[in-house]
C-alpha cells in the first residue's frame, strides 16, 4: 500500500512498515532490535520503489511447457548507500535483489552550517542504470541534494531516493534541486528541530543502528 503525491514524494503506508516504525522510533528498542526492523523495513519498501522496473519476455521450459515469462530487462540496479546509516537500508534490498549493485557516499553534515561534506565516494558503472539512493533520514535535505548532485556528475540518469523518515523541509530541499528525483518514504514527520533533527522522528538512526550513543 503506498500513497502517490502529486510532488513526487510516495509515501510508503503499509501497515507492516507502519507498525515496525512505531516499534523503531521508541527510544527503549534495542541495537539489535533496532537493526532487525530496519532490516525487514528495508525489503518492504524495496518493493515500492522497484515497482516500474521494466519487464522483458523470455522462452523458458515449464515442467508442463515452454512459456514465456516476465524477467526484469536492462542493467541490474544500483543501491548507493549514503554512509553510514544508509548501509541498514541496503541489506534489506540486497535480500530482496541479490544481484544488485552497490556503492557508498560517505557525507557528514557539518555541525555549524548543516552543509554536507564529502569524504568517501565509491560505486559502480552508473550509466543506464536505476540507481536508488539510500538513507533512513532526509533532514535538512542538505546530504540528499549533495549525494543525488555527485551521483549525476558520476553518469547517473535514472536516481530515485528512499528513505525511512522524511521532513517537510528536507523533501522541499531535495525536490527543489532535484525535481526529477522522486522521493519514496515510510513517513513525513512533522518538522525539524533548532539542530536539524526529525520530529518525532526516532533520534540519530546511525547511533541507533549501530550503538555508537
Amino acid at each position: 500500500m503506498s500513497k502517490a503525491k502529486d510532488d513526487g514524494v510516495t509515501v510508503i503506508d503499509h501497515p507492516l512498515v507502519l507498525h515496525k516504525l512505531s516499534i523503531m522510533r521508541r527510544k527503549a528498542t534495542s541495537t539489535s532490535k533496532f537493526r532487525q526492523l530496519l532490516r525487514e523495513i528495508s525489503l518492504l519498501l524495496g518493493y515500492e520503489v522497484t515497482r516500474d522496473l521494466p519487464l522483458a519476455f523470455e522462452t523458458i521450459e515449464t515442467p508442463l511447457t515452454h512459456y514465456d515469462a516476465p524477467t526484469i530487462e536492462g542493467k541490474k540496479l544500483c543501491l548507493i548507500a549514503i554512509l553510514r546509516a544508509g548501509d541498514g537500508l541496503v541489506q534489506g534490498i540486497l535480500d530482496l535483489v541479490p544481484s544488485a549493485r552497490v556503492g557508498h557516499i560517505g557525507l557528514y553534515r557539518d555541525p555549524k552550517t548543516l552543509q554536507a561534506v564529502e569524504y568517501f565516494f565509491k560505486v559502480p558503472d552508473l550509466a543506464d542504470r536505476l540507481v536508488i539512493v539510500v538513507d533512513p533520514m532526509l533532514a535538512t535535505g542538505h546530504t540528499a541534494v549533495a549525494a543525488v548532485s555527485r551521483l549525476k556528475k558520476a553518469g547517473a540518469q535514472h536516481i530515485k531516493f528512499l528513505c525511512l523518515l522524511s521532513a517537510p523541509e528536507g523533501i522541499k530541499c531535495l525536490r527543489d534541486a532535484h525535481p526529477d528525483v522522486p522521493v519514496f518514504t515510510a513517513a513525513i514527520d512533522d518538522h525539524l528541530n533548532d539542530h536539524g533533527y526529525i520530529v518525532p522522528g526516532l533520534g540519530d538512526a546511525g547511533d541507533r543502528l549501530y550503538g555508537t550513543k
